[in-house]
């Protein structure tokens, strides 16, 4: 069964999203929605683009993302998704995103765990390190590198 995908997040961070995982999966189009919630936007006039949206997207189950927990997006979209067969998961990254489109397939319950499991897995601190083939400068004795 396929799953809708919601993306309701700050202006303009869920066209921008969703723009980057059709660059990937070109062929989810029909399944993943976008709504940019503008700054000066009254929350009642979300809640109805958010209702409108999660219309849109003609699925039997839908998987709403936000992007911040507490903030207006995340607040419309627990409402937006109560009394509906869908789930709501706040934080919304791309790795996450590409996750769920990828399993879209799977049931309701199993997606929540990959977009969870696929944005905080994909959060790491990377190390620096010299390019392939490129040697390090020499240092003097006293100056010594302490990256971890």
């Amino acid at each position: 069964m396929n799953t809708g995908i919601l993306i309701i997040a700050h202006a303009p961070l869920a066209s921008a999203l969703r723009q980057c995982v059709l660059h990937v999966y070109p062929d989810a189009a029909d399944g993943v929605c976008a709504l940019d919630v503008p700054a000066d936007e009254k929350p009642d006039l979300t809640q109805i683009a958010a209702l409108a949206a999660l219309h849109q997207l003609r699925f039997p189950q839908v998987l709403v993302l936000a992007d911040i927990f507490g903030a207006t997006p995340c607040n419309v979209a627990q409402k937006t998704v109560d009394g509906h067969r869908s789930k709501l998961v706040a934080g919304v990254n791309l790795p996450m995103l590409l996750r769920t489109v990828n399993y879209r397939h799977e049931t309701l319950d199993l997606l929540v765990a990959r977009a969870i499991a696929g944005g905080t897995q994909s959060v790491m601190q990377v190390a620096i390190s010299a390019p392939q083939n490129q040697q390090r400068k020499n240092h003097d004795q006293h100056q010594h590198d302490h990256s971890q």
